[in-house]
């Protein structure tokens, strides 16, 4: 396979909503550039992109696929996304080593809900875009409508490059770049070049001076060149319009019918000659401040942006040359944890399909296999030049299970094959709460669970089970109170003897010393489930021995580790020892450790107890027409809102909800907003539970240890 400099790599991401037809155009582009003989389908499911069988048996893209064409001595690398929002993981990976995103809107629909969200990360990404209207030649195909979306969408900074006429029943496409007209015939292929028919030629000139005025916008020369001679040549405007892309200021708009082949030629002509390649982007800056330069010359760095976990096969970690030249056999250090790797085989990945290569240069896109200790979003980088290429960052997780096998045969085997679905896709997050004693899965959505359990069924034989996860409340105190307990065990021999008398009171960050106690010792202990038990010695008279108090705590810290109320964490509460009793001989540690327990617990429930709950910040960006029915669906939630801004067409509510209450939000939102809005959820605090909601949960417990 012939190797390409960095001047003639050019790496596009396709993006857009679920069947604006991302996968046939790149199946297009493909048979297009004479790279594969048959263009298949994806009702047919034989495109070399949909190629796993989850994607065949749903129909839809699942996973983010790498491909490849040769266009006029250029290598155009393609990375095929799905287009919804669940799968955001595989669009992020993808957009993040993209040189240029290209968003593809169906004519019939214009910008649709996955549009609008896949935008925001472009935006944040600052990344270089055109737009590509596809289905054009459908009857109910809209191009001005569809436009206007784009333009309402991102602003003035979209320009048409090409806009579709019927000429005598012909699909026709006048492009305002070259100024020509492009005929295609009824089967589409190779279209008829010819003039600008006099009907169009005020709309065309019309267009061609806008573009001409968008593109001397971005180069002080080009604008010279337009202010001398009124207009730029086709060189000139193709060098402002990559500038203007590379900037993110400028947004080209073309048009194609993928299905019926026509103006994919056009398209791959304008991505090999004006689309920025790596080399026309800002350099990326390591996190230890150092510059990647996209140059041959110097030492070699990799950035892992995919890994898939293939039956039969093992790990495939895909990769992006961002400086330097990979051969086989070469040797990496992964900076981020420091292990060696070695690139023992080098693929071109095209689908499924593999093709073996020597090396790969700057700019360009590949795999390897059975890298051992590389996951995505590490650096491979030449020992003594180490650089750290900063992650991707994904969105945070919006619904989590309980994820256990049916079987437990199986439990060993669900662990890894979870270990190997995070690998893959990083916004799956597995964690076991000690906690709740419960394995928790995170994910994107009702969808993206589906083919989690999908995967695990069909790739790994094991049959799993989803539920609802505990929520982990805490318990304190709302007063104080006081209690004794004595502990006297005699069965032959030596025998037990503590007798413990104490005060419990609820805590708080400045609360005063406790008066009328001769405060001997004091111990502030930071609990591992978060806050403070603060444990007073205040013995007078020696009656407990002062090697017993550490006993006593003890004793005290168990029950805080499963509360008496719901057998959750104690937390906030301070503890004064101020009398007992000891036996010279029968008296122990173990004595006063169960004594200063069942004082303790005593004392635990005559001091009004209550429940606390996690709270969190809840952030939703909602659309401005839609902010009502969100705002209600929160209030029967228990959310506080606590303040609105503006930000755009869109509403951003934020308000503080009980986590409990947070189950089925995401789903509730999706269908309320059409999944257009977003949000995310962090925790703060833990609050007081309304007497009813406690008495419940009581109950429920309760029901619960019955049953046990």
């Amino acid at each position: 396979m012939k190797i390409y400099d960095e001047k003639h790599i050019k790496n596009v991401v396709f993006v857009g909503a679920h069947g604006s037809g991302k996968t046939t155009l790149a199946e297009t582009m493909l048979f297009e550039a004479g790279l594969i003989n048959r263009r298949g389908t994806v009702e047919e499911h034989n495109t070399i992109s949909d190629y796993h069988a989850i994607e065949h048996e749903r129909g839809i893209s699942v996973f983010a696929t790498p491909l490849h064409t040769e266009w006029r001595n250029y290598k155009i690398n393609i990375i095929d996304t799905p287009g919804l929002d669940d799968f955001i993981g595989e669009i992020i990976s993808s957009i993040r080593v993209a040189d240029t995103v290209v968003n593809v809107i169906n004519a019939k629909n214009g910008c649709e809900i996955g549009t609008e969200i896949i935008w925001n990360y472009i935006d944040k990404y600052h990344k270089p875009m055109l737009f590509v209207i596809n289905q054009l030649d459908h009857v109910n195909a809209d191009f001005e409508q569809s436009f206007a979306s784009i333009k309402k969408l991102v602003g003035n900074n979209v320009v048409k490059v090409q806009y579709p006429i019927v000429i005598d029943g012909a699909f026709c496409l006048i492009d305002v770049l070259k100024m020509k007209l492009y005929k295609f015939p009824p089967q589409g292929g190779k279209p008829e070049k010819l003039d600008i028919p006099d009907s169009e030629k005020e709309k065309a000139d019309t267009l061609h001076n806008e573009l001409v005025e968008k593109a001397a916008e971005n180069d002080e020369e080009l604008l010279e060149i337009f202010f001398n001679k009124g207009t730029l040549n086709e060189d000139e405007m193709r060098q402002g319009i990559k500038m203007g892309m590379t900037n993110h200021d400028l947004f080209p708009v073309f048009c194609v019918s993928a299905l019926n082949d026509m103006g994919t030629g056009r398209l791959m002509g304008f991505i090999d000659n004006v689309a920025p390649a790596t080399a026309d982007l800002k350099p990326e800056q390591s996190i230890e401040g150092k510059t990647i330069v996209s140059d041959k010359a110097v030492p070699t760095t990799l950035f892992i942006f995919k890994t898939f976990h293939q039956p039969n096969l093992g790990q495939v970690t895909f990769f992006k040359v961002m400086s330097g030249t990979v051969n086989v056999n070469d040797k990496f250090v992964n900076s981020n944890n420091g292990e060696t790797e070695i690139m023992n085989q080098l693929f071109i990945m095209d689908g499924k399909n593999r093709s073996t290569v020597n090396k790969l240069a700057v700019g360009d896109i590949g795999a390897t296999l059975k890298l051992k200790y590389t996951e995505t979003g590490d650096t491979l980088c030449y020992k003594g030049h180490q650089v750290t290429l900063k992650p991707i960052k994904y969105p945070d997780s919006r619904i989590t299970k309980v994820v256990s096998a049916l079987s437990k045969n199986d439990d060993e085997k669900l662990n890894e094959a979870l270990k190997k679905l995070n690998s893959q896709d990083p916004t799956v997050i597995i964690a076991f709460s000690k906690e709740t004693k419960q394995l928790l899965l995170s994910c994107q959505g009702e969808l993206h669970l589906a083919t989690i359990r999908w995967m695990l069924e069909h790739l790994y034989n094991i049959e799993a089970e989803f539920k609802k996860p505990k929520i982990a409340y805490r318990e304190t105190v709302q007063r104080s109170s006081t209690a004794n307990y004595r502990h006297k065990k005699q069965s032959g021999g030596a025998g037990q003897f503590a007798q413990v008398h104490l005060k419990i009171e609820p805590w708080y960050e400045g609360l005063e010393e406790p008066e009328g106690f001769n405060i001997r010792g004091k111990e502030i202990v930071a609990l591992p489930w978060g806050g403070t038990l603060v444990f007073y010695n205040c013995i007078v008279g020696g009656a407990i021995d002062q090697r017993y108090l550490p006993s006593i705590m003890k004793g005290v810290l168990e029950v805080m580790e499963s509360g008496p109320l719901t057998k959750s964490f104690i937390r906030d509460v301070r503890v004064i020892v101020y009398d007992g009793k000891m036996h010279p001989v029968d008296s122990n540690d173990i004595s006063f450790k169960i004594a200063g327990a069942y004082a303790f617990k005593e004392a635990f429930l005559n001091s009004n107890p209550k429940l606390l709950e996690p709270t969190n910040r809840l952030t939703v960006k909602v659309p401005e027409d839609m902010v009502g029915n969100v705002m209600t669906d929160l209030q029967t939630r228990r959310a506080i809102i606590q303040g609105i801004e503006s930000e755009g067409n869109y509403q951003v509510l934020k308000c503080t909800c009980p986590a409990s209450e947070l189950y089925g939000f995401s789903t509730a939102l999706r269908s309320l907003t059409q999944g257009r809005a977003t949000f995310s959820s962090v925790f703060t605090s833990y609050e007081s539970v309304p007497a009813n909601v406690q008495n419940d949960f009581i109950k429920q417990v309760a029901l619960e240890e019955i049953k046990i």
